[in-house]
């Protein structure tokens, strides 16, 4: 039986170059352990915070990431940090006895891509997006998800509070930052070609 090929590193973590020394066994461990036990993404600056000495956390980041590549799980970039995931090419055979969270109803979803693609915005804003009245329902659904927050309030006549999403939306949705969400444009179902 052939042996598959391990896939390349995650994006954003190169191999370590000539002059890099390998991080320690210590510091991959500590890393290791952080990653697994927090439930929101790691970053390298709060992964700083607990390597030893002349450790670089970009580095133990990044030869930790190459350690768990191929594996059942992996370390990715997720909301600005790194997160442990299942590996995309598992994911089938997993959903068949791991029971997937309850999804969003048709509203909510509508009204979380419009904060996502046009945050800080307030409600009457959404509301006029959609084009139709946005009821508190959605917005507590959204915020009780941990989806989106408060961001402030906009300078006009009664203060409306402005709505943003939140680190949480982008490790649900799996992104790093807003910008790898789909452009806008890519979204919109394109006319049939005539016949």
């Amino acid at each position: 039986m052939e042996e598959e090929p391990l896939p390349d590193v995650p994006p954003n973590l190169p191999p370590p170059g000539p002059a890099e020394a390998e991080p320690s066994e210590m510091a991959l461990r500590l890393a290791e352990a952080l990653i697994f036990a927090s439930a929101e993404p790691v970053s390298a600056r709060t992964l700083g915070q607990i390597l030893p000495e002349g450790e670089e956390a970009e580095a133990v980041l990044a030869a930790l990431a190459r350690r768990y590549a191929g594996r059942g799980v992996e370390l990715v970039p997720v909301a600005g940090g790194m997160q442990f995931r299942t590996a995309p090419d598992l994911a089938p055979s997993l959903r068949k006895v791991i029971q997937q969270p309850r999804r969003l109803p048709r509203v909510a979803m509508e009204t979380l891509a419009i904060i996502a693609y046009h945050q800080p915005m307030t409600r009457p804003e959404i509301e006029a997006l959609r084009g139709t009245s946005l009821s508190q329902e959605t917005l507590d659904v959204l915020l009780e998800a941990g989806l989106i927050a408060p961001q402030g309030r906009k300078e006009a006549p009664g203060r409306p509070t402005l709505w943003g999403t939140t680190p949480h939306f982008l490790a649900a949705f799996g992104l790093a930052s807003l910008s790898e969400l789909p452009r806008q444009e890519d979204l919109l179902a394109s006319p049939p070609a005539p016949t």
